[in-house]
């Protein structure tokens, strides 16, 4: 089952998500912009979004429980917030990845393009290519 982050889940979500504050997981859970799939009463996965430009969605993280992997509930996951995105009016999603992870195969079965993609240097922040990746929902 998908359904919207809930308050009560901060925990397993923070074990799944280590990147979101907990003021981001609070904001997530006020407009709803953060999903769990639940499998036999555990969360397994999350994604999270936010708008791109403040008019275009864009998946911040997608993530599934290492056992949990390479079943289809990644895919899954991404399928339902397509499926809201449109049902919202947009006509294009975003997300990115950076260029040494396998997450962009992933979304190029999805359907994604890239896009482009920009590179951080400043000390403290360094980290390989970020690439973005776009898909028309028409």
């Amino acid at each position: 089952m998908i359904r919207y982050i809930e308050e009560q889940d901060r925990t397993a979500w923070n074990l799944l998500d280590r990147h979101l504050p907990d003021n981001g997981f609070e904001e997530k859970v006020r407009t709803k912009q953060g999903y769990v799939y639940v499998k036999d009463g555990e969360i397994i996965g999350v994604l999270r979004y936010n708008l791109f430009w403040d008019n275009t969605p864009f998946c911040t993280l997608l993530f599934v429980d290492r056992k949990y992997r390479g079943q289809g509930y990644g895919w899954q996951l991404m399928e339902h917030w397509e499926q809201e995105m449109r049902s919202k009016g947009y006509g294009m999603v975003m997300t990115s990845t950076q260029v040494d992870e396998n997450a962009q195969y992933f979304y190029r079965k999805l359907g994604y393009k890239d896009a482009g993609g920009f590179t951080i240097d400043v000390p403290g922040y360094e980290q390989p290519e970020e690439l973005i990746l776009i898909k028309a929902l028409t």
